[in-house]
């Protein structure tokens, strides 16, 4: 029994020790220093080196869309490093195509900040800040999908265009060691600046969403930073609207809905949305309203998995086989799609079957 404890305390004094010099090692082998970062060839920042480039432009309150949290797992943060980046790493590269790879494109989570860096950004992501929110209302959509609204700081807003989405902090909590951003698209209309609404749902181990679900009360404080994302209405045109979305993918296009309708846009619309069951629909009021006001605009929901019990008159399968019944051709007609990739991919197939050019299928996979 000595024995044991002896060995116990002389492993554990040695894991201590290596420990202590590791963080040394960091502290002073690694130490960088002061390095400075430009961006666009006009903006020059000076920063504490050897973290990732994601986290440095973060604490100059620059935010790279990043859903994963900087583990190199989304392939979201990407920005063009001309000078200063090192070698493109093995955890980069399935996530960047042969022309990314040529146009000098890294992940900035996975590209460490050791020497002057000279990078490219998108201009619009100078206008991305952090907000932060108080929870105003949490709803239960289903027994997995949560709406929230979150109401801005007095005196602050946020411009975003109808389809695009922000990040949501969670923060360290019971389960949760670490701060996590996750990206969640934008359900409230553009014109309400002063708050926004999110359809949530719950994914199981997912860090924001079960802070979201199992944490998140009415009156909390809440973070979050954006806007982000090239998905968003086409202003500049009169082309019948292809809607498509299954779950919280609903979001973004209740938001090019509301716009729609503060706009008095009169365009032919249609929603096709999937679920499995009638219990899986939410906010089936406030479509019928969208159908009563909005210029020709119909709302289609299909169920996937309908038994006899349920009693469901509408229409039935997945809702790639619902627009091949429904749509005939391509003819002048756009699409705005959200969803998990494998519904993406096959709707998208299916559009393009019928005629619908490739650059007039819009999407956001999540």
């Amino acid at each position: 029994m000595e024995t044991i404890l002896i060995t116990t305390i002389t492993i554990t004094s040695i894991t201590g020790i290596l420990a202590f010099l590791l963080t040394l090692a960091d502290r002073t082998i690694n130490n960088y220093g002061e390095i400075k970062i430009t961006i666009n060839d006009e903006k020059e920042y000076i920063v504490e080196g050897g973290s990732s480039l994601l986290s440095s432009l973060m604490e100059q309150q620059i935010f790279i869309p990043s859903a994963c949290g900087g583990k190199g797992t989304c392939g979201y943060c990407k920005v063009k490093v001309l000078e200063g980046g090192g070698p493109v790493l093995p955890t980069e590269t399935p996530f960047l195509t042969q022309d990314e790879l040529k146009q000098n494109v890294r992940l900035s989570c996975q590209c460490k900040v050791k020497q002057e860096l000279k990078i490219q950004i998108p201009e619009e992501l100078f206008n991305v800040k952090e907000y932060e929110a108080t929870v105003e209302s949490i709803e239960d959509m289903t027994s997995v999908i949560k709406k929230l609204r979150l109401r801005l700081k007095e005196g602050e807003e946020i411009n975003f265009k109808p389809g695009q989405y922000i990040q949501l902090k969670a923060p360290i909590y019971k389960g949760n060691d670490e701060e996590v951003y996750r990206a969640y698209s934008i359900a409230s209309p553009p014109t309400q600046k002063n708050y926004i609404d999110l359809i949530i749902g719950y994914v199981p181990d997912g860090i924001v969403t079960t802070y979201v679900h199992k944490f998140l009360k009415e009156g909390d404080t809440v973070y979050l930073n954006g806007p982000y994302g090239d998905f968003c209405y086409q202003k500049d045109s009169d082309r019948e609207m292809i809607m498509v979305a299954v779950g919280t993918g609903m979001a973004p296009i209740l938001s090019i809905l509301h716009y729609l309708k503060e706009n008095n846009i009169n365009r032919k619309s249609t929603f096709y949305f999937g679920a499995k069951t009638p219990e899986d629909l939410f906010l089936l009021d406030e479509l019928k309203d969208f159908e009563e006001i909005l210029y020709d605009f119909k709302f289609i929901p299909t169920l996937s998995r309908i038994t006899k019990e349920h009693n469901w008159t509408g229409e039935k399968g997945r809702v790639n086989t619902v627009l091949e019944k429904y749509i005939l051709d391509g003819e002048n007609k756009e699409a705005y799609l959200c969803g998990n990739p494998p519904m993406i991919d096959t709707v998208v197939s299916v559009l393009q079957k019928i005629g619908i050019k490739e650059e007039l299928i819009y999407f956001d996979k999540f």
